[in-house]
């Protein structure tokens, strides 16, 4: 996946906003909070995403992906896809948007109701 096309993917998900910060890194965001990150690995893209408990398990160990630095050393579940193999583009895609649904469903119900994430 090109950073164009995760930008654009990242874009057309519900409520999400974009800000370039953290050394030039494609930083998304839902309400707020963080659910990708794209940045620079060597000469390929990496792709940064919260996974919930069981995937974390299972990703963890593959090749081309690993535990997020700074965010799985401070105990939370994320992910990136730093080279390749790591993941397929389908699957990189349903990865970040299950990030988006795990960020989004820990925001407050009045946060979510505001970002017509939730039915009032």
């Amino acid at each position: 996946m090109t950073y164009e096309e995760y930008n654009a993917f990242c874009g057309a998900l519900p409520a999400t906003s974009y800000v370039v910060q953290w050394g030039g890194s494609h930083v998304w965001k839902v309400g707020g909070k963080v659910f990708a990150i794209g940045g620079w690995q060597g000469n390929e893209p990496g792709f940064t995403f919260k996974v919930s408990d069981i995937a974390y398990e299972i990703l963890k160990e593959q090749p081309g992906l690993r535990p997020a630095p700074y965010l799985a050393s401070r105990g939370m579940k994320w992910i990136q896809h730093f080279a390749k193999p790591g993941l397929d583009d389908d699957a990189l895609r349903d990865y970040i948007r299950a990030s988006h649904s795990i960020v989004s469903k820990g925001l407050s119900k009045k946060k979510r109701i505001e970002l017509g994430l939730a039915v009032p």
